[in-house]
């Protein structure tokens, strides 16, 4: 018999290398008083994709390579709520020829654990054909200062 996984723990943020606040909205609460856990997934791409476009690293416009999320998953600690400020960490954990895992921490303002923890994993695709293709060198560059 295999023994029982261990049970997911909170994050400190020393984990993570960047930070983004993002503002909780009055429409994240749900009927029992907290955020709802489709919001945190909400914010997880929020994260991700505002640093990637601030860096010059993807052109959700006109860019040929477009990142298609394949697999998520999140672990929760402590509720947040409006009209809390969440402080998104994040870095990359692997970074594979056309795919990249993503580990995304989610902190009340100034707590030192994480709410909530979760990873997603982008695959790049052509833009036209959603075919898998490398990351471009940009793109790659930037990630590796998340690793």
């Amino acid at each position: 018999m295999n023994a029982p996984a261990a049970r997911p723990q909170a994050l400190p943020r020393d984990h993570y290398r960047v930070f983004r606040a993002i503002g909780t909205r009055w429409m994240d609460n749900d009927i029992y008083g907290h955020v709802n856990n489709v919001v945190y997934y909400s914010w997880f791409d929020t994260a991700v994709n505002a640093w990637l476009i601030e860096q010059g690293a993807l052109d959700i416009h006109a860019g040929a390579v477009i990142g298609l999320v394949i697999e998520t998953q999140c672990n929760y600690f402590a509720p947040l709520a409006f009209p809390q400020t969440v402080e998104a960490g994040l870095r990359v954990a692997h970074l594979g020829k056309s795919s990249v895992r993503y580990e995304v921490g989610l902190f009340a303002q100034g707590d030192p654990s994480a709410a909530a923890c979760g990873h997603f994993v982008h695959v790049y695709v052509d833009r036209e054909t959603r075919r898998p293709v490398p990351l471009p060198d940009r793109l790659r560059e930037t990630l590796q200062t998340l690793l």
